[in-house]
């Protein structure tokens, strides 16, 4: 991971574990890198760190084990999931209709389109 200038660092702490969720890089009860770990590494504040983990701690994703560290939920692969799905309805999909109605385009022309630049996409 490259911490950026595009959205807080917390922010990219938080989406960067998530990732690693959604990809299996992290799985059920695996060791979640520590706050200080992540502020070596980065060269960050301790506190920008925990902020992200703590986050995720409050949604469910990893909790903690006194004295052991953060580890990866049962439920936090389907949680991170359903999160992003709902921002991508948000962020991209609502978005897209108000833009298509707007242009007068039918849901049948949204389906060729997504189509057509699938099938190009493929060759």
């Amino acid at each position: 991971m490259k911490l950026d200038d595009s959205k807080p660092i917390f922010q990219q702490i938080k989406e960067y574990i998530e990732d690693m969720i959604i990809n299996e890089t992290l799985t059920i009860e695996e060791r979640v890198p520590s706050t200080n770990e992540f502020a070596k590494h980065y060269k960050i504040n301790p506190a920008t760190a925990a902020k992200g983990i703590n986050e995720l701690v409050d949604e469910g994703i990893i909790y903690k084990k006194r004295g052991v560290g953060m580890f990866v939920t049962e439920q936090a692969k389907e949680i991170v999931f359903q999160k992003r799905k709902s921002a991508f309805v948000t962020n991209y999909i609502t978005p897209m209709k108000q833009e298509a109605a707007k242009l007068g385009l039918s849901y049948e022309d949204l389906v060729e389109m997504v189509t057509k630049e699938e099938e190009h996409n493929e060759n």
